[in-house]
């Protein structure tokens, strides 16, 4: 896999609906794609869309220890009405305890470094492990989204983990995903509901308040160009 072959992907998908990609990309890669989910509504809509079309797409997410326990019922949730298995990533339990007991239980407060150097532990490097054995991974990452994410395309590059990225869903509005999630009676987080259209780990995501940016409730004591923990990083 390469950056050209990513570039002639965005070419023979440019204009295919979210569940034309999702086929061509099972038949292309077969086993060698996956779904990253972090049970956000855009990825339960593709969980939707892959289990419709009975696509043997593999879906993994991340459980960084710090999540909301209504995520871990939604994984569970999921699970269950489409009969499926997510494979789940854990961080390794001694790089936690080692940057826990140096810096502290809240240590991604204290500074952006730090802040990373968490998500790095128990989201990255997990990421890694899941991507053993793939060519390409899907997510729904849209461009409205955030202000970081404005310049992203369907079909990317992602160099740093020598992989094809693909976001089908880029070109989502916020309507269209809700307008898909209750037409198809698609299981997604309560906390949406109370104000939370972003949820990552606990500790880092707040409820947005009326006008505020989707993402503002991520990592919000930092800075809106900062506001990603690596997966995305361009």
């Amino acid at each position: 896999m390469s950056k050209t072959k990513a570039e002639e992907l965005n070419k023979i998908l440019s204009g295919k609906t979210a569940e034309e990609i999702l086929s061509f990309l099972a038949e292309e890669f077969n086993d060698r794609v996956a779904l990253s989910s972090s049970l956000g509504a855009e990825d339960q809509v593709l969980t939707d869309m892959l289990v419709k079309q009975k696509l043997s797409t593999p879906v993994f997410t991340l459980d960084t220890g710090r999540l909301f326990p209504e995520t871990y019922d939604l994984l569970d949730r999921t699970c269950q009405k489409y009969d499926i298995k997510i494979a789940t990533y854990f961080p390794d339990y001694k790089s936690v305890e080692e940057m826990v007991n140096e810096k502290g239980i809240n240590l991604f407060y204290k500074s952006v470094e730090n802040r990373k150097l968490c998500c790095h532990i128990r989201k990255i490097e997990p990421l890694k492990r899941a991507f053993k054995g793939l060519d390409a991974w899907i997510c729904g990452l849209r461009r409205s989204q955030s202000v970081t994410r404005a310049d992203m395309q369907t079909v990317e590059w992602d160099e740093g983990n020598n992989l094809i990225k693909i976001n089908p869903l880029i070109d989502w509005s916020e309507n269209e995903i809700w307008e898909y999630v209750d037409r198809n009676n698609v299981p997604v987080n309560p906390l949406h509901k109370k104000g939370y259209p972003s949820i990552g780990c606990q500790p880092c995501t707040r409820a947005i308040f009326p006008g505020e940016d989707i993402r503002a409730g991520r990592w919000w004591w930092e800075n809106p160009d900062t506001r990603e923990c690596g997966l995305h990083k361009k």
